[in-house]
């Protein structure tokens, strides 16, 4: 039986799911669709564990963001059980499920499960859909701004708001009168791709346009910006 666990390296959560078995060492795989599983020795500590993991965790990310170029492209959405959705740079597979109690929306085990009064009408279900990845983006972004926001505490930001839209042509815009908006298709890929994202936004506020300035401030904030824009434009606005 397998169960959750995860370690903090730096800024990044790392989730990892853990099983026990007959053996004399531990084993980390990072999978085609991003998750890591970890198999321990049956009496190895839950300390232990993390600590290995941690110490491994350079390597996880770096096969994360290899594995994250090569996802395959999502089709076009037909809200019919057994396509794939996004969710966080992994890939989940939707299984539509009728009820007579109330409707849902609830990622288990890479399943994106729906309940729906009716399993016919895509038209309610999309809408599930769009109101949950709605719903997980203000939740998620709130937090990944929590993260990204110390790096700018020298920097004298001024005033924002965040808006969450679907935009067509771009992850993320801000205006000069301080309005940061992303795009609800970032609910898609990684948490680090999205840390681009919003690095990259807030240091429009001290600077509007991609000048010397801009791009040295970026440097600053986040060393690692070129190769999380390159993982990030792998992706399409599916």
């Amino acid at each position: 039986m397998m169960a959750t666990h995860s370690i903090q390296y730096g800024d990044t959560s790392i989730e990892y799911d853990l099983s026990f078995a007959e053996r004399r060492t531990l084993k980390i795989s990072v999978h085609p669709d991003l998750h890591v599983t970890v198999t321990a020795p049956v009496d190895a500590t839950l300390d232990k564990i993390a600590s290995i993991v941690r110490r491994r965790a350079k390597w996880i990310l770096r096969q994360q963001r290899e594995l994250e170029l090569y996802l395959p492209h999502t089709p076009p959405r037909e809200y019919v059980s057994g396509e794939t959705h996004r969710y966080l740079g992994r890939q989940y597979r939707l299984k539509v499920v009728t009820t007579e109690g109330d409707e849902g929306v609830k990622l288990d085990r890479g399943y994106l499960f729906v309940w729906v009064a009716d399993r016919t009408d895509t038209i309610r279900i999309k809408s599930l859909v769009d109101d949950w990845y709605l719903k997980q983006a203000r939740r998620v972004f709130d937090e990944r701004f929590a993260v990204i926001l110390p790096r700018f505490e020298r920097q004298n930001l001024s005033e924002y708001s965040l808006r969450i839209r679907e935009l067509k042509s771009s992850w993320g815009t801000c205006t000069e009168a301080g309005t940061i908006t992303l795009n609800l298709k970032l609910m898609q890929v990684s948490k680090s791709s999205i840390d681009y994202v919003i690095a990259h936004e807030l240091c429009h506020l001290i600077e509007h346009n991609h000048t010397k300035r801009f791009y040295s401030l970026l440097d600053h904030v986040m060393p690692d910006w070129r190769d999380r824009r390159i993982v990030l434009n792998a992706h399409e606005f599916s």
